[in-house]
């Protein structure tokens, strides 16, 4: 193994037809709000067999406005899980919503329904029902959305999947962001995601009023529309702010680099899925344990979560990770439960009130995974872990 050549755990994929995507628009007379974002949108929420795209600048901000265009609001809470990245939650919190979290499923590490369906009985009880469930598909595994679906018609409350690791994911023959079981769909464009639009996010919905509402929310809270205005216009300049709104817009020079990469998007997945198989077969006799995929669902694969098998080891997590760095294997943690982060013990959660998660944590270490990794790159991560673990 070559040591000099360090591995990351995950990087962007830029190709000359990018590059010359962008260099397109550049040079052209629209460089922000020009043509091609509502081309992105329509390339994403096609291949998603949704009706409608909103681009953002990123997908903290698509979940900003995906909340607050479900009216999202104080006194309301909102639920997720606590393995995902701090922007899940504060999604809600920025709209002045309560937020708490469901544990995880053991195996598929998403939201697990058995405890979203207990945490739901015992909140209609005390009449703390949240208003928005924002399941995660956590590294590219799809939630069991049916289920959560079901669960929502019962109790009331509207869906937001956070698929910013899923774009490419399917489940029970659904696309990912098609909202068959949902309200909103947010996708992450972040470089080390699936494909980039260097930062970026986008919600789709088959909604029209929410498509309309997210887009105004994500420009100001202005709209341009006769039919949403208070007067009539005073020409076709004429603008109105209806409301109280977000410079949340994506550039055509994003939007380029994004529609450049959604024509490889199958091709990126389908690399993941080999990648994802070799690591199966590679490491099955390692005291690890492999991800596990859910009967009838297609992973985008974002991430590969390895957990350390405690009745088979009795290295730290610490050791393997420190371990593993040093031979330029750029490993890393997803994620650190958000319940056990300051701002929200501050608020008053602490640890072991998500014991499923917490144990998680401890354990998990996601190793390399990018569609262009090259098989000798990944025979030296599978070399090294060897090395580490045996």
């Amino acid at each position: 193994m070559n040591k000099d050549a360090y591995i990351p755990y995950g990087r962007q994929d830029i190709q000359p037809q990018d590059i010359e995507a962008v260099v397109e628009v550049l040079r052209s007379d629209w460089i922000t709000q020009g043509p091609v974002v509502p081309r992105f949108e329509q390339a994403v929420s096609d291949y998603c067999n949704a009706t409608y795209g909103v681009a953002a600048n990123s997908a903290t901000s698509a979940l900003h406005i995906a909340c607050l265009s479900l009216n999202l609001g104080p006194n309301d809470w909102l639920w997720t899980s606590p393995i995902t990245f701090v922007a899940s939650a504060n999604a809600g919190r920025y709209c002045g919503a309560h937020v708490d979290f469901v544990d995880i499923d053991p195996e598929t590490y998403n939201m697990s329904v058995a405890a979203l369906k207990e945490k739901l009985h015992n909140a209609e009880k005390s009449g703390t029902l949240p208003k928005v469930v924002m399941p995660v598909h956590f590294a590219g595994q799809p939630c069991d959305m049916p289920a959560i679906a079901e669960l929502a018609q019962h109790y009331g409350f509207r869906i937001i999947e956070d698929a910013s690791h899923a774009i490419g994911a399917k489940y029970n023959g659904y696309k990912v962001g098609a909202c068959s079981h949902s309200d909103i769909t947010v996708f992450s464009f972040h470089p080390v995601k699936i494909i980039t639009t260097g930062e970026g996010g986008m919600a789709t919905t088959n909604d029209p009023d929410l498509a309309r509402r997210m887009r105004r929310l994500g420009s100001h809270g202005i709209t341009r529309e006769p039919k949403e205005m208070d007067t009539e216009p005073d020409g076709s300049w004429y603008y109105q702010q209806i409301e109280l709104g977000f410079n949340y817009r994506m550039t055509d020079i994003q939007a380029a680099l994004g529609l450049s990469q959604m024509e490889r998007l199958d091709a990126y997945i389908q690399s993941r899925h080999e990648l994802a198989d070799r690591y199966n077969k590679s490491l099955s006799l390692l005291p690890v344990i492999t991800p596990r995929q859910k009967q009838g669902t297609k992973s985008a694969w974002h991430l590969y979560v390895v957990k350390l098998d405690k009745k088979s080891t009795t290295l730290e997590r610490k050791e393997v990770f420190y371990s593993l760095r040093k031979a330029n294997i750029g490993v890393n943690i997803h994620y650190i439960p958000v319940h056990t982060q300051p701002d929200f013990k501050r608020m008053g959660f602490k640890t072991g009130d998500f014991p499923i998660a917490e144990s998680y944590y401890k354990e998990a270490i996601s190793i390399p995974l990018f569609p262009h990794m090259t098989s000798s790159q990944q025979e030296a991560v599978i070399t090294a872990l060897k090395e580490v673990l045996v």
